[in-house]
């Protein structure tokens, strides 16, 4: 048996190329080939497979794409777990996954109910830890709470005490010098300095329901980093080549703009985000690449071209919308699909107030007068000229 050679390799994927079959897989089976040794029985055998089933998974002309998407990602998806996923070691840092989250997507939530991000750095930053927790540093949110033994009221002079622990000042890149510059508003008209590792406050008032007040302010303040990310993990990359930030909470715009963070690769989860900052392509990629993920992690596999499907109709008008009353299927044009859906009566009573004319284009508007739906056959109109086919009968004659 012969093995198969470079030069005849190429030829017989050019004929494939000529068959029909994309560029774009073709180069997939070149790059996979080249792995491999085959010979040229297994080459024609190979080719062959892709060929028919290249062709068995082309969508024929009015096939109903929308109805088999909903199918196809409806039904796997009622055989998701119910669970969260908790990223080990770490207590409460969880990601909502599985159906949960298939549901979010679709909903287009405005809120993700958990905000996360993949940080990803630049070259100089990624390899070190020691570098990439400088980034770190400056990207998790740190407040005076998380850096306190406790915060005093001293009744005496009418002062708050806040107590700050040096070592964690120290690991988290925070001067205790430049604390009493960042609490300078809650002095009000009174002052603030430091002794040792205290901070002294006395804003001037002897009220002890507001001094109450001043001191869950103080320790909800902000010292530094990113505000809305609450909490940053450090990790390697599933590969180890490099060093990445998982976070709990997002901040798309505020991160990019720190020193030592890749924008080009940096992930969040939330769509309107992402959306509001690199625009609606980002969005659809990012639909995409969520509800792939959620199905993945499940163990459920899903044909891409049904989530593709899913995600240009959820773009289609420029903006995110969501696939239910208050988004797709309630701003349709024809009553009975909108009637179909949800909130039957009121649908139907709106349209007849305001006169609305249902053009029976659509497949549930058909379904419902009991008429032939306008897919597969359905969509083919042929018109017969009887006087003519007489006519051409008689010629023939």
């Amino acid at each position: 048996m012969t093995k198969v050679t470079p030069e005849l390799l190429e030829e017989s994927l050019e004929e494939l190329h000529e068959d029909g079959i994309p560029k774009d897989l073709i180069d997939d089976i070149r790059e996979r080939l080249s792995e491999v040794e085959l010979e040229e029985e297994q080459l024609e055998y190979l080719l062959n497979k892709v060929y028919i089933n290249y062709n068995n998974a082309v969508v024929e002309a009015s096939e109903p794409v929308g109805t088999i998407a909903a199918q196809s990602i409806g039904e796997p998806g009622t055989q998701m777990t119910l669970r969260t996923f908790h990223y080990a070691g770490v207590e409460e840092f969880s990601v909502t996954q599985g159906l949960p989250r298939l549901i979010e997507i679709v909903d287009a939530r405005r809120f993700p109910s958990t905000p996360n991000m993949t940080i990803y750095l630049t070259e100089e930053y990624r390899e070190e830890e020691k570098e990439a927790i400088k980034v770190h540093n400056r990207i998790e949110q740190i407040r005076i709470e998380q850096i306190t033994h406790d915060v005093d009221l001293d009744f005496v002079d009418w002062n708050i005490v806040i107590n700050l622990i040096p070592e964690i000042c120290e690991r988290k890149g925070i001067d205790i010098d430049e604390i009493p510059e960042v609490l300078k508003r809650y002095k009000k008209k009174g002052t603030i300095k430091r002794e040792g590792s205290s901070i002294i406050i006395d804003p001037g008032i002897e009220d002890l329901q507001k001094l109450q007040k001043l001191r869950e302010k103080i320790l909800k303040k902000v010292v530094k980093g990113v505000r809305g990310i609450k909490r940053g993990l450090l990790t390697p990359s599933e590969d180890n080549s490099e060093w990445i930030i998982k976070t709990e909470g997002t901040n798309l715009s505020g991160v990019v703009q720190i020193e030592g963070v890749d924008a080009a690769r940096t992930v969040s989860n939330h769509l309107h985000e992402v959306e509001k900052l690199f625009g609606i392509e980002a969005a659809r990629n990012l639909i995409i690449n969520e509800a792939k993920s959620v199905l993945e992690q499940q163990g459920l596999d899903v044909d891409l071209r049904h989530l593709l499907i899913l995600a240009d109709l959820m773009c289609s008008t420029g903006t995110i919308q969501s696939i239910g009353r208050h988004g797709i299927s309630g701003s349709k044009t024809s009553v009975f699909a909108r009637a179909a859906f949800e909130v039957t009566v009121n649908q139907l009573l709106d349209a007849g107030i305001y006169g609305e004319e249902e053009r029976l284009l659509g497949i549930p508007e058909n379904v419902i007068v009991g008429q032939v739906c306008p897919i597969g056959t359905g969509r083919v109109e042929i018109q017969f000229d009887i006087d003519k086919n007489l006519e051409l009968i008689k010629n023939r004659q």
